[in-house]
């Protein structure tokens, strides 16, 4: 499965932040985090973007709290490493990582 986890994480690293390429190069808001306020106005924006807007931030909480106990258990050494990617460049990419880490620590 390490392979499949590492391509699922190339994959998931690309896709999402091709819109936040563009997002970046249009208004200057460089991975969202350099205007904060209009990335979380947009992100609510209606309720269709608040629901997953919502979701996302909660699986990412979830995320942190399973990485680390499993990152324990595995002895992970690179947990920071993913947890910046998560806030970085998001979940899409970091989590199958963190699946890849841990095969290869099991």
């Amino acid at each position: 499965m390490k392979p499949v986890y590492l391509f699922l994480s190339i994959v998931g690293f690309i896709l999402p932040n091709i819109w936040v390429a563009k997002v970046t190069i249009e208004t200057g808001n460089v991975l969202f985090w350099w205007d904060i306020p209009t990335t979380f106005s947009q992100m609510f924006a209606n309720d269709i973007a608040t629901a997953f807007g919502v979701d996302l931030l909660f699986v990412v909480v979830v995320f942190f709290v399973w990485s680390y106990n499993e990152a324990r258990k595995y002895q992970i050494k690179r947990l920071g490493l993913v947890w910046l990617l998560t806030l970085v460049l998001g979940l899409a990419g970091a989590f199958p990582l963190f699946l890849y880490l841990r095969e290869k620590n099991a």
